[in-house]
């Protein structure tokens, strides 16, 4: 502990934003960036208290409560205040292959479970993380690391976003030969296109990571699909061992009346599309696109705030969205208290840049969808919501309500279900004959992670259901261990 006295001497700063009218004209990421001096200020606040929560990586209450990788965050914080950015480096790497990713994407439970946090802002753990790895790459710490030597074994990591890419390196850190199998034209997944560029840039910072991979050895084919009988028995015989990292790509519909119409998409193919768009040959040449439309996003997560932003840049003429749950306090509730992920009222990005543009935050709460509304092409025009509440049924499972007498019509061209997701995709499991669980997740014991069949390992979404990328990570790691195991009898791998 570098600053017994920082946590009291030191306000939490944050780096500026870029201004949300500025940032909404191009898909640059929007996060400016502290300088040293500053970072180690915010290094010094953290209190290395004796029971540190942050790095715990506990489910309470549904919810992450600490780092799922367990990054030891006093030990790197200290060592960032005391200027020691190479051995902070390498503190952070030993618990997450990717910092460059969850320092940007990441929720931060570790912040939610910070002991300051208990009665001060948290220490700016996210940010200090992004910096130290930043740092990295800057000064050329972050570079190749192939295996001294080979064990002749072959395996398949099927899926190549976060867990996919954290098994990857892994097993090939154990000398394995490994190959990521991915169905999509470039690799990165959820990362690639589930996450827009102004969140995570895909050639500054998932691509350079995955030449990492491959200068490791790491193999990667893409516009590869393996969900029939025949590939996947091939798949089998070709490989020692499958890793499966799929994730949970099966979205939740929403099954009212006017569903068909056109206009009327998921989320993730709408974000995939807008991706492709900017990589390709520009935001116009989107398949789907907002400009000009009355938008309507269903849905008030992550990907809802992603779908949000993206309309923005891409010239939305009004936008509302619409989440069914009430609206969060602006301070922890008595039932959510710490160290649990605190559930309070927040702007995230895309609805700073809706407020901006349309002067007030575009969410409505307590709203869900009753039908939508066509034109005479078939395309939709308006959407009908009406108001709830919850009330607790006769199996005291709290349930939606209408509300008589609040039904709505508004004019909408484009609608977006961001609903989440249900599982993964049933085709894949059903091939290499995987046992599911109550979810219609692959079964896996956490831990463990191997399947009903001998030597398939599955990891990530595709097993724990939708979650966050650090637990991703965190599987992925765990997975390649045991993987690692059955293949050698014994591992290292941590």
């Amino acid at each position: 502990m570098g600053k017994p006295t920082g946590f009291i001497e030191y306000l939490r700063e944050m780096p500026l934003d870029r201004s949300p009218k500025e940032r909404i004209k191009d898909w640059d990421e929007f996060h400016h960036h502290l300088d040293d001096k500053s970072l180690r200020t915010q290094a010094a606040r953290c209190m290395d208290c004796g029971v540190p929560f942050c790095h715990t990586g506990k489910l309470i209450n549904g919810g992450a409560a600490g780092c799922p990788v367990n990054n030891l965050i006093p030990e790197w914080n200290d060592l960032v205040y005391r200027g020691l950015w190479r051995e902070a480096l390498d503190r952070l790497h030993k618990t997450n292959n990717f910092p460059e990713f969850t320092g940007r994407v990441c929720p931060a439970p570790c912040e939610g479970s910070c002991v300051l946090g208990i009665n001060n802002p948290p220490v700016t753990i996210k940010n200090i993380e992004n910096s130290i790895i930043e740092h990295g790459f800057e000064e050329g710490w972050v570079i190749a690391e192939p295996p001294a030597a080979r064990t002749g074994k072959k395996v398949a990591v099927v899926g190549s976003g976060p867990a996919g890419l954290a098994a990857a390196a892994q097993l090939n850190r154990a000398g394995h030969e490994v190959t990521v199998i991915e169905r999509a034209d470039r690799p990165g997944g959820l990362l690639m296109y589930g996450i827009p560029n102004m969140k995570l840039a895909k050639e500054e910072v998932v691509l350079r990571r995955i030449r990492l991979l491959e200068e490791e050895g790491v193999r990667f084919r893409c516009n590869t699909e393996v969900a029939d009988a025949a590939a996947a028995k091939q798949l089998r015989g070709e490989f020692d061992a499958v890793v499966l990292c799929t994730g949970a790509t099966q979205p939740r519909d929403l099954p009212v009346e006017g569903r068909q119409l056109a206009g009327v998409h998921f989320a993730m193919d709408y974000l995939t599309d807008a991706t492709k768009a900017v990589l390709g040959k520009g935001p116009k040449s989107a398949t789907v696109t907002a400009k000009g439309l009355d938008v309507v996003v269903i849905g008030g997560g992550d990907t809802g705030t992603d779908c949000v932003g993206s309309s923005m840049r891409q010239g939305c003429r009004t936008l509302t969205q619409f989440e069914i749950m009430e609206k969060p306090p602006l301070e922890r509730a008595d039932a959510n208290p710490w160290p649990e992920w605190p559930r309070v009222y927040k702007m995230d990005y895309g609805q700073e840049e809706a407020a901006a543009k349309f002067g007030k935050d575009p969410r409505a709460y307590l709203t869900t969808v009753k039908k939508f509304v066509g034109d005479e092409s078939g395309h939709v025009k308006e959407i009908v919501t009406v108001e709830v509440h919850w009330e607790q049924n006769g199996q005291g499972q709290f349930v939606p309500v209408e509300r008589p007498g609040t039904e709505k019509t508004q004019p909408a061209q484009l609608v977006l279900l961001a609903m989440g997701f249900t599982g993964p995709e049933a085709a894949l499991p059903a091939a290499l004959g995987l046992e599911l669980d109550a979810r219609k997740n692959v079964k896996a014991e956490y831990g463990q992670y191997a399947t009903s069949v001998q030597g398939v390992f599955a990891a990530g979404d595709c097993r724990r259901g939708q979650s966050l990328v650090v637990w991703a990570i965190n599987e992925g790691r765990g997975a390649a261990r045991e993987c690692d195991r059955f293949l050698m009898g014994r591992t290292e791998l941590p």
